[in-house]
């Protein structure tokens, strides 16, 4: 009953505000066209922009909806842009709860009252998002905290009652995706099950705000020392799971373009630091800021850091394995180099599609989408249309969609996006390419080598010493088992000479790489 009422109150909401006129317009004329044009005759929004109304409605449906405007918005390149500039209010613009729930929220989580933790603070949120809102204040300090005075936070307060709405609407779109896999092949290929399972995790671990500032945390010391991108340091003693207290961050919001031009900031610059952080935070960490539009990024002024990426809000984060960014490496140097035909064996290769597919067809295929977009700049591209052709041509192979890399396609998204508004001109393949480049030497190339000995090292040290009491084990097993059981002799020998070989490969392994060491540190003495 709770999801009908979800479903009725959707269907109000865009009554309400003019959306339905907006869906009649792309039906096929017929019986629900029809139906629609009747029931829009009473709609009282109609004469809103349809920027305007297609905001409003997203708002007043919540959190996720709010989220699916925010990635809209980082494409202009395929909205209108009255819709565009409507639904960019989204990222930081959502009407904030009231300032007394905020104040009894924060003085809950942190058991004292404002003026007992705050030289200042305040009441009115300098921004509020679909899930939280933040608040500045000024903190005092503390016998245990000295060198907190006066130190400048911001209060980041989670939205009270969003879990049964959020909850609400997941319930929604898992019977959707449940309906979608049984009514289309595609649909079963796009195992839409799983990626709202995917999504539904991310949310409920952007709702709670400990895990937040861990995010953080582990972010910032990554680029502790960078010149490119600044995070903000947690203070931990007033984090909880609905309220956080961080340093707070001095800058101008990405999407503030005017304002970033008048201050000198390098618009060129400024793109390709964007696309140089994105792929070092995916291959260089595996770890990356997965909730990039412009109201979570904003631009430093201050002289000692001018030009440096801010990022904020890091409740939605992203975490690729060793072999998914493997995989994803060579994929993207593949395309870059435009070896199609590596990108069919990749795919061949990581299961991705039926064994039994034709590399020579695959390749074909994917030269046919790509090739017409490459030594063309950002702004000739339409990574919308790309994605629509290489849909179609998956379809064709039955190309398995993979969840656990959805997370990075839509931050990809919304880095192009970024990308473009920054300098439509960026070539982002000529960018990115040194980057996979580096990162693809270092993983297997000889320092890459050296690095996988030397974590290897204390596996080894507790192997070796027992391979010789391994080998004689077998080969007692194997003497024993002879007597009684002849059939599996065969096996035993088999499997005696997998182990001689393994050793004799780890020896030699061993062996060469000592030489090699050995060889480098004379070459060293001969140079001194």
């Amino acid at each position: 009953m709770r999801r009908i009422a979800r479903l009725f109150f959707i269907f109000f909401t865009a009554w309400r505000y003019g959306l339905l006129p907006l869906l009649r317009d792309v039906l096929k004329p017929g019986i629900s066209r029809s139906l629609l044009t009747i029931v829009c005759w009473t709609s009282p929004g109609t004469k809103l922009p349809r920027g305007e109304r297609i905001r409003l409605t997203l708002e007043a449906l919540g959190p996720i909806f709010v989220k699916f405007g925010q990635v809209l918005s980082t494409r202009r390149d395929l909205l209108p842009e009255d819709i565009a500039n409507e639904l960019a209010k989204l990222q930081d613009q959502v009407p904030p709860f009231s300032n007394e729930e905020s104040r009894r929220l924060i003085e809950e989580a942190l058991g004292h009252s404002i003026e007992e933790i705050f030289v200042s603070f305040d009441a009115t949120p300098v921004a509020s998002a679909s899930v939280a809102q933040v608040h500045f204040g000024v903190l005092r300090a503390t016998q245990k905290h000295p060198e907190w005075e006066h130190k400048a936070v911001a209060i980041k307060v989670l939205r009270p009652g969003i879990l049964p709405v959020i909850e609400g609407d997941l319930a929604l779109m898992y019977d959707l995706a449940k309906i979608i896999e049984k009514s289309s092949e595609d649909g079963r290929r796009l195992k839409p099950r799983e990626n709202v399972a995917e999504f539904d995790t991310y949310l409920h671990d952007e709702l709670d705000l400990m895990r937040e500032a861990s995010n953080a945390s582990q972010l910032r010391r990554y680029f502790v020392d960078s010149d490119k991108l600044m995070i903000p340091e947690m203070y931990w003693d007033l984090c909880h799971t609905n309220v956080i207290v961080m340093e707070r961050m001095y800058g101008i919001s990405i999407g503030r373009t005017a304002e970033l031009r008048a201050a000198g900031v390098d618009f060129k610059r400024l793109a390709a630091d964007g696309v140089e952080i994105f792929f070092t935070q995916v291959f260089e960490y595996g770890f990356f800021h997965a909730d990039m539009h412009p109201g979570n990024i904003m631009i430093s002024l201050e002289p000692q850091t001018f030009g440096r990426f801010i990022s904020l809000d890091f409740g939605i984060v992203g975490a690729l394995s060793e072999s998914d960014k493997n995989y994803l490496a060579l994929n993207f140097l593949a395309f870059f180099n435009r070896d199609y035909r590596r990108v069919a064996e990749l795919h061949l290769e990581s299961g991705w599609v039926p064994a039994n597919t034709r590399v020579e067809e695959l390749e074909g295929a994917i030269r046919a989408v790509c090739e017409p977009y490459f030594d063309r700049p950002l702004k000739e591209i339409s990574l919308g249309i790309v994605l629509l052709r290489l849909f179609q041509t998956s379809r064709r192979f039955k190309v398995e969609i993979q969840p656990q890399l959805t997370l990075l396609q839509k931050t990809l998204l919304n880095v192009e996006g970024l990308a473009r508004q920054l300098d439509p001109d960026l070539d982002l393949w000529k960018t990115a390419k040194p980057i996979l480049e580096k990162w693809v030497s270092k993983q297997l190339g000889w320092r890459g080598f050296l690095d996988g000995l030397k974590a290897e090292a204390p596996t080894w040290a507790k192997i070796l010493p027992t391979l010789p009491r391994l080998v004689a084990d077998s080969l007692a097993q194997g003497s024993h088992q002879a007597k009684d059981q002849n059939g599996e002799l065969e096996v035993l020998k088999a499997l005696l000479q997998q182990e001689r070989r393994t050793y004799r490969l780890i020896v030699g392994a061993l062996l060469f790489g000592g030489g090699f060491l050995l060889g480098i540190f004379i070459t060293g003495l001969g140079i001194r």
